[in-house]
């Protein structure tokens, strides 16, 4: 209690300050099961031991869930789906000390890690040896009937928690921004909400899929196949796929060696630009994780996974790319269905990049392009490459030379990184990129700006916040390219409107099963569908006025109404192709 007297928490505006951990074990794809909860009033002393009969049996949480009190976890979206499997309504204002830790953090070696262990080890602070904590989590994963020494180990084990949490407070409330700490704790307990709701899967298929990928994947790839020759067998051939792109135009990404770069990164970039590398690139995808596939499905056939909130160095949640079912190919996704009498929504922002690249730099050409509804258009016509009136029909190849070199621009490229994408030699490609500097000037003059100042300052900040700590190497910040730090505002910014538009969505009561990078997945009972879909679409115009001080991200609407299933065009090939060998193989 001393220690809290003198420190900045003393004028924190509440009445009490409850440190609270839960044990509870959960399968993937499961809701938890709630063993037992430990929690601690920092003013008034008052700790509460909690096992499972008593938490079942309870009313409500033993502290106050109002404004009055703040409740302090490590990554307490963990916690609050206790809260929910429990029934007890979530804590209004909650600090979240792990998301603080990565703003503390993020972009700095933490040696240790970014679990309550690696944050305690960061400040020179002590906690239960690893192995010994270790040995607890197993305990509490076991699941099955605990003897009283148990119990009490592992409600030992939650106090310790506690102890550790009040150490890590006091050495962190010193540079704890609380408004925008508790911003971030409220977008915990939407994730919670997030994770409990899960993305329902047609479970059929996937046992089918499951079953007979042995089988098929020889045939699929040889179906896939005759459209490029590169394969030989399972096996791709480097040398093949090198005739190939000579055979057809295509520029493609070297490695020092000279030889092909077949990253997924520059696999994934190509194909943007080439769409008729889809199916090769499906194929590629599918071959590496369906030996692998280990989507995570509870026995209600929902998808659920931990979303990892704050885990990428732009704020944006990165959930296992395996247990996901937007992880894998487009073409899993397909696996995503309704359940009978519901419906689905996936909701994405606009053009979202050029939109929040425009409003931060106060670009007003940028602005006026995107609200022309196509701002890739609007820039060929300003720079006198398609003249007034053209349409995407009339001019689409101009168009898609605008935006590919936009996008590549955004992610700091140059003319090397436009030649490639567009294919066009390096002499047009700096005269598109001419274009764009004169058309976006003031665009340009700020990315300047941002590159300097986060060299100069060590570090850049979203609007809420979240802060990227630029080493003393700033080419190592983000990537290879000093100027990729200029595209830090724009996705650290998108990842602050998607967080402010899961927080409104979900606490206006539309389930919302997912985030997807600039989208949310929702679903409603088929009667209720438009209504959600109009709620969830202001929530999403709110969050971007909020961000972007006034401007407004348009929203696309995609709806999937029992019995369709969700669709990706990108996919399309490969999923009817995957299931007309199953169909033939059935006959």
């Amino acid at each position: 209690m001393s220690w809290l007297t003198a420190s900045p928490a003393a004028s924190w505006p509440f009445e009490e300050i409850v440190l609270f951990d839960f044990e509870f074990y959960q399968p993937g794809g499961e809701l938890p099961y709630v063993l037992c909860l430990v929690a601690r009033g920092l003013r008034s002393g008052r700790v509460v031991r909690l096992w499972r009969d008593s938490l079942v049996s309870a009313t409500g949480p033993p502290f106050s869930t109002g404004p009055e009190t703040l409740w302090v976890a490590y990554f307490s979206s963990a916690d609050a789906g206790c809260f929910l499997e429990l029934g007890w309504p979530l804590p209004q204002k909650v600090l979240d000390l792990f998301s603080e830790f990565r703003v503390a953090t993020n972009g700095l070696p933490t040696p240790c890690g970014n679990g309550l262990l690696g944050a305690l080890t960061y400040y020179g602070l002590s906690g239960m040896a690893a192995q010994e904590k270790a040995s607890m989590r197993a305990l509490a994963l076991r699941g099955s009937i605990y003897t009283e020494g148990e119990q009490r180990m592992l409600l030992d084990y939650c106090k310790s928690d506690t102890t550790a949490l009040e150490q890590l407070l006091r050495a962190m409330a010193p540079t704890i921004d609380l408004a925008r700490g508790l911003l971030r704790g409220r977008f915990m307990n939407a994730v919670a909400r997030m994770e409990r709701v899960g993305v329902p899967i047609d479970t059929d298929s996937l046992a089918t899929l499951r079953e007979l990928w042995p089988e098929i994947q020889g045939e699929l790839i040889a179906r896939i196949d005759q459209d490029y020759g590169v394969y030989e067998g399972l096996s791709f051939r480097r040398d093949r796929f090198e005739m190939y792109l000579r055979r057809n135009g295509i520029p493609w990404p070297r490695l020092p060696s000279g030889a092909l770069s077949l990253t997924e990164e520059d696999f994934r970039d190509q194909t943007r630009a080439y769409a008729v590398l889809r199916p090769l690139h499906e194929a590629r995808i599918a071959l590496a994780q369906m030996r692998r596939l280990g989507l995570e499905i509870g026995a209600d056939g929902r998808n659920r996974v931990l979303m990892s909130p704050f885990a990428s160095k732009t704020g944006r949640n990165q959930p296992s790319n395996s247990k996901f079912i937007f992880g894998p190919a487009t073409w899993v996704r397909f696996l995503i269905r309704p359940s009978p009498g519901w419906g689905l929504a996936y909701i994405d922002f606009s053009q979202e990049e050029f939109a929040i690249a425009g409003a931060l730099s106060e670009d007003r050409n940028m602005m006026e392009a995107y609200a022309n509804g196509d701002p890739y258009l609007s820039l060929a016509i300003l720079a006198g490459a398609a003249p007034p009136g053209a349409t995407k029909e009339s001019h689409g190849a101009i168009r898609e030379r605008f935006k590919t070199m936009t996008l590549a621009v955004q992610y700091g490229g140059g003319v090397g990184l436009i030649a490639l994408r567009t294919g066009l030699p390096e002499a047009y490609a700096r005269e598109l990129l001419r274009h764009h500097q004169r058309g976006f000037s003031r665009y340009w003059e700020w990315s300047e700006a941002v590159l300097n100042y986060g060299s100069l300052k060590g570090h850049l900040d979203t609007v809420f916040g979240w802060r990227l700590h630029v080493t003393a190497d700033p080419h190592r910040a983000l990537g290879p390219n000093p100027r990729s730090l200029v595209n830090f505002p724009t996705q650290g910014n998108g990842a602050e409107v998607l967080r402010l538009a899961c927080i409104f969505a979900t606490e206006a009561g539309i389930r919302v099963c997912c985030p997807v990078h600039d989208a949310l997945l929702i679903e409603a009972p088929l009667e209720q569908l438009d209504e959600a879909i109009a709620v969830t679409r202001r929530a999403m115009a709110d969050a971007s006025k909020i961000v972007l001080n006034g401007f407004e991200i348009r929203t696309d609407v995609k709806i999937i109404r029992f019995p369709a299933r969700f669709s990706d065009p990108r996919g399309t090939r490969m999923w009817d192709t995957v299931w007309q060998i199953i169909r033939e193989r059935q006959r």
